[in-house]
């Protein structure tokens, strides 16, 4: 079970960063990430870490009242999911540059993200060689998508739907993580076996579990393994 996180709290600024350094606040629910990725930053002088928080929520929070030259956001977070926090950011303080970090992400999911706001998406096994690039495309008003800078916004939306117009599968506005979740109902799970195999309280289990309902349309565990099956939402060998 995951400790409780933190209150969130700035960082004091580091005396040997200059003026004009990037400001960046880090959201990530893993502890560990959180470290290593201030870390990296930190390793450049022309860049300061000047919050980090666990949740959607702190995100905001700290966001609005830190106003840093970029956020650092996980997509998939307790509390808030990433997308929903990037929403309610954007409706409050469009100026902050928002650059999504995830483990895995579809192709729709880039798509929405770009459309809600976001500046660049970077993939967390490729921070080490993409992060501070990605960081120094979005700050001179570029995008980063794909590993890559990208000036032609509609350029790249467009090659995005194009390869969105043969979708792998619909995955009706899912995380990862709710994905990870549904292959465990179909597969039986209770949801004390679900925190255990993902190393989450069971509070957080059961909020994922209300936002799939929400987003399937579904009201119960059976519908949702049938309406999982049904829609190809797990693998037919699972």
């Amino acid at each position: 079970m995951n400790a409780p996180s933190r209150p969130a709290r700035p960082i004091a600024p580091h005396p040997s960063r200059p003026a004009a350094a990037i400001r960046i606040v880090i959201a990530d629910d893993h502890p560990v990430v959180r470290i290593g990725v201030r870390n990296m930053l930190q390793a450049d002088r022309g860049l300061e870490v000047v919050g980090e928080c666990s949740d959607g929520d702190e995100a905001i929070t700290q966001t609005l009242e830190l106003l840093p030259d970029i956020l650092l956001l996980d997509l998939s977070m307790p509390r808030l999911p990433g997308l929903e926090a990037m929403r309610a950011i954007m409706n409050n303080s469009p100026s902050v540059k928002i650059i999504l970090l995830t483990a895995t992400i579809s192709t729709q999911q880039i798509i929405e993200a770009l459309q809600i706001g976001a500046r660049g998406i970077v993939l967390k096994d490729a921070l080490a060689g993409d992060l501070t690039n990605a960081i120094r495309a979005v700050v001179g008003g570029d995008y980063w998508i794909g590993g890559r800078r990208v000036v032609n916004l509609v350029g790249a939306l467009h090659e995005l739907m194009q390869k969105a117009a043969i979708p792998d599968r619909r995955t009706f506005g899912l995380t990862p993580r709710e994905m990870e979740v549904v292959g465990c109902i179909v597969e039986g799970c209770s949801n004390r076996d679900i925190a255990r195999q993902f190393n989450l309280s069971e509070e957080t289990v059961k909020r994922h579990l209300s936002n799939i309902f929400d987003k399937t349309g579904v009201s119960t565990r059976l519908e949702l393994a049938m309406f999982a099956i049904a829609h190809h939402l797990v693998n037919p060998e699972k």
